[in-house]
């Protein structure tokens, strides 16, 4: 079998206040996941638990996400979330604090056989 990409969505998430980067990852992968409903899987006679589902979050302090709340957030498939420095951190106008944005890749796979 080999791992196959079948479609990837790309998503933007914020944090005004209380500088929560898990948050912030948690609102980029909704954006992202939240723009489509995905039935690929049924299309090509998958159920939907073998949708491999690989997630690259990018923010400024990756220690700072939770990653066990991030994958709360998928029903069903098999996710992976994997954290990098990426993202962006805005100072706020008045110097008290500053804005995260946070990046998500969510990329969908399936196992499939490749024909010879």
């Amino acid at each position: 079998m080999a791992k196959t990409r079948f479609l990837h969505e790309f998503g933007m998430g914020t944090s005004l206040r209380r500088r929560d980067y898990t948050e912030a990852a948690s609102r980029a992968i909704k954006d992202a996941l939240w723009h489509n409903s995905v039935s690929v899987a049924p299309a090509f006679g998958f159920s939907k638990e073998a949708m491999l589902i690989d997630v690259e979050v990018g923010v400024q302090e990756p220690q700072e996400v939770d990653v066990s709340k991030l994958l709360d957030i998928f029903p069903y498939g098999q996710p992976n979330v994997t954290v990098t420095k990426g993202g962006l951190d805005v100072s706020k106008p008045d110097g008290n604090g500053v804005t995260v944005i946070a990046n998500v890749a969510v990329i969908v796979s399936f196992d499939l056989e490749v024909a010879s």
